[in-house]
């Protein structure tokens, strides 16, 4: 899978919700419950992050959950990929991109998102393929004030920002032309995933969900 087809299957992940919720998941008893009522609440693209011992084990239990759309992030390297694709990910999401990264998920037909935080970083990506990108860390690299100035020599560039989005901050984000999702951990707090408040996160979906910009 070429960089352009990749790149056009994560823009269609994208355009499935509002929000992609970014999860860290210590344990795997929380894996099913978890993904059932974000796709319940609306949300059904979930990225697992690559973060804890649990996460390959996560994402292989969630990719069996009716709706669900199971990814892997802080993937890093080829390595990553490899698990993540062999665990059950349909889709792979980096904080940046390397040539090995990009070689790996071309290889294995893994479609990417892959993170950029400057121009020349956006640039270099489009000139491989990529049109669909992570915007990371948002918050600290501008914001939406940077997606807009980013938007008028560079308008082929479709974001989903990540890092420093929650649910008050997440509509001027969504206001924006060339962005097609966002991405946050707010629809999923640690203390309701512990205390297994599977209805709590659900209707923090449903309150993501409806953030949707018409």
């Amino acid at each position: 899978m070429t960089p352009a087809l990749q790149s056009h299957a994560t823009l269609a992940l994208c355009r499935l919700a509002p929000v992609i919720p970014v999860l860290v998941i210590e344990d795997p008893a929380h894996a099913v419950p978890l993904a059932r009522a974000l796709v319940g609440g609306g949300l059904p693209v979930l990225e697992v992050t690559l973060r804890t011992d649990c996460a390959l084990e996560a994402i292989s239990l969630m990719a069996r959950v009716p709706g669900a759309r199971v990814g892997a992030g802080t993937v890093l390297g080829a390595h990553d990929a490899e698990r993540a694709r062999a665990a059950g990910a349909t889709f792979a999401v980096s904080p940046g991109s390397t040539p090995g990264l990009v070689a790996a998920c071309t290889a294995l037909d893994l479609p990417l998102l892959p993170g950029a935080a400057t121009a020349s970083e956006v640039m270099g990506l489009l000139e491989q393929g990529y049109r669909t990108m992570k915007l990371f860390p948002a918050g600290p690299v501008g914001g939406p004030d940077l997606l807009k100035a980013l938007h008028g020599p560079l308008p082929q560039a479709i974001f989903c920002p990540t890092g420093g989005i929650g649910v008050q901050n997440a509509g001027a984000y969504l206001a924006l032309p060339n962005v097609a999702c966002v991405g946050g951990s707010w629809v999923a707090p640690k203390p309701a995933m512990a205390a297994g408040d599977w209805a709590a996160i659900e209707a923090l979906a449903r309150t993501a969900c409806a953030l949707r910009v018409p």
